[in-house]
């Protein structure tokens, strides 16, 4: 922790500096909750729907969403670290290996905390309720965080790998958008089609959507346990994914 903070701290400094970074990074899950909330919200008339507020349904997947989107692209910074000789100049010093790595992911970490506490304030102005109070709410938060640690690992992993800008973007689209809309984000697993059932059963994103929506609203807390259970697992997967892909690199030079 010693290194891991003054490592995340340089990670927001360097982001606060970027002004349409900001306003890119919050005003997104805004315009996502307003149009596909707009755009659905008389889904739940579909015989079956399981909810009367399409805000209510739609919230805590949009917080998936915005962190998994968020975190997906952290490995970019990684891979101008690279470019810019800044992470061999860290290899130079005492500074830890993995603070390298758990700086990229703290920052993920921190901007889908912020990112998700506007979500939150919106769908509360616009009408949703969370039947689960703040509690739930702070459970949904974390659940996003947990994603955004996990596919911010993930990212930073392939960054090392590839070194690429060009094939981090391709690899990243390939697992943000099939991943995102093969999951009940948008609809509930009811209504889609059967193979989008088996395959959601398989989706990490799906376990954080399903988790998030039962910590604000819902009582099965036998699976809300499965799902996080599994999101933790796979967390520590990608984290070694991360750090072996590092000492990869490290080999490499």
């Amino acid at each position: 922790m010693t290194h891991a903070i003054p490592m995340t701290a340089r990670r927001v400094r360097a982001l606060l500096r970027e002004p349409a970074w900001i306003g890119i990074t919050l005003t997104t899950p805004v315009i996502w909750l307003l149009l596909f909330g707009s755009l659905f919200e008389r889904a739940v008339d579909i015989p079956g729907f399981g909810s009367s507020d399409y805000t209510d349904f739609f919230t805590p997947g949009v917080v998936v969403m915005t962190a998994f989107f968020s975190a997906g692209w952290g490995g970019m910074s990684m891979i101008q670290d690279i470019d810019r000789g800044v992470v061999d100049r860290f290899l130079a010093t005492p500074v830890k290996r993995s603070a390298l790595i758990v700086g990229s992911v703290g920052q993920a970490a921190l901007t889908i905390a912020v990112q998700s506490l506007i979500i939150v304030g919106l769908a509360l102005i616009v009408g949703a309720g969370f039947a689960n109070g703040a509690l739930g709410v702070i459970g949904m938060i974390a659940i996003g965080m947990l994603l955004g640690v996990t596919v911010g690992a993930l990212s930073n992993g392939l960054a090392l790998v590839v070194r690429k800008e060009e094939t981090l973007i391709g690899a990243i689209n390939v697992l943000l958008f099939p991943l995102t809309f093969i999951s009940t984000a948008f609809m509930p697993r009811e209504l889609i089609p059967g193979w989008m059932q088996t395959a959601a059963d398989f989706n990490p994103v799906n376990w954080a959507v399903e988790a998030a929506r039962i910590s604000v609203s819902g009582d099965d807390w036998d699976q809300l346990a499965v799902y996080t259970g599994a999101l933790l697992l796979l967390a520590l997967v990608c984290i070694g994914f991360a750090t072996r892909a590092f000492r990869a690199y490290q080999r490499s030079l």
